[in-house]
């Protein structure tokens, strides 16, 4: 019974290694990923788009790194409340889109990335500020690591499209995606609190599991004609470049 007993937690303690290891190469990949990025596109005088999510964290602590380093000096716009606190606590400076409606660079990451250049955005439900300040940008700088490259939309993401809704709208929109397109569409059920996940911008979001493959231009512009869609977050034809960390360290840039 020891001797089991034991086995089983030599298992466990692998397992956990595994798990750690694999956790480690992510974070590496995003990290440089991220620096490449800022370290490419980003100099002195410019105004940036700061995006959303875990690769986003590497990138602007980038920017504080070159700010105390080499006293760069740039405007960012956040496209959430994640953004907004990591440039207040990185020490940049904040700024807006009423201040700056035109930007020399935004820079976010990414769900998945087909390859036709076409993004799956919205995992962390800022899909529609990610899209507006991705649009007020003359250049739009993709990061990511190597779970996020797939030769088609659902590959690897399997948890859908992300929709933005007015949350009336949330049960016949569904409808009229799932007669139309198929799949299912599923309201965003919140982590931490009853009920439904709730945008900054106070909106509800339907994660639309599709099937197979699509014209993801003419999917977009039917799902925003739907009254009391805000925004998919599909992503099409407006990212400049995409830098994928990679697992043996080195990073993968594809231009459009």
């Amino acid at each position: 019974m020891l001797c089991a007993g034991v086995g089983r937690t030599l298992r466990f303690v692998a397992k956990m290694s595994t798990i750690d290891t694999s956790k480690e190469l992510l974070n590496s990949a995003k990290r440089e990923a991220a620096r490449t990025a800022v370290d490419t596109y980003i100099s002195n005088g410019q105004a940036v788009g700061i995006g959303s999510g875990s690769t986003i964290v590497y990138a602007v602590e980038r920017l504080a790194e070159r700010k105390k380093s080499e006293n760069l000096d740039i405007v960012c716009v956040p496209t959430s409340f994640q953004a907004q606190e990591l440039i207040i606590n990185n020490g940049l400076t904040l700024t807006d889109l009423d201040r700056y409606p035109s930007l020399d660079v935004a820079i976010d990451g990414a769900d998945e990335v087909d390859k036709n250049f076409v993004l799956i955005k919205g995992g962390g439900g800022c899909l529609t500020q990610e899209k507006i300040v991705a649009t007020a940008a003359k250049t739009f700088i993709v990061i990511g690591d190597y779970t996020k490259d797939s030769s088609e939309l659902g590959d690897r993401w399997k948890r859908g499209v992300p929709i933005e809704v007015i949350p009336m709208a949330r049960i016949p929109v569904a409808a009229h995606i799932e007669k139309k397109l198929g799949g299912n569409a599923e309201l965003r059920m919140a982590k931490s609190k009853m009920g439904p996940l709730v945008t900054d911008n106070g909106n509800f979001i339907l994660d639309w599991k599709f099937n197979g493959s699509h014209d993801w231009a003419s999917v977009h512009k039917f799902i925003k004609l739907i009254p009391g869609v805000v925004e998919t977050g599909l992503f099409v034809d407006m990212a400049s470049a995409v830098l994928l960390g990679m697992k043996d360290g080195s990073v993968k840039k594809i231009v459009r």
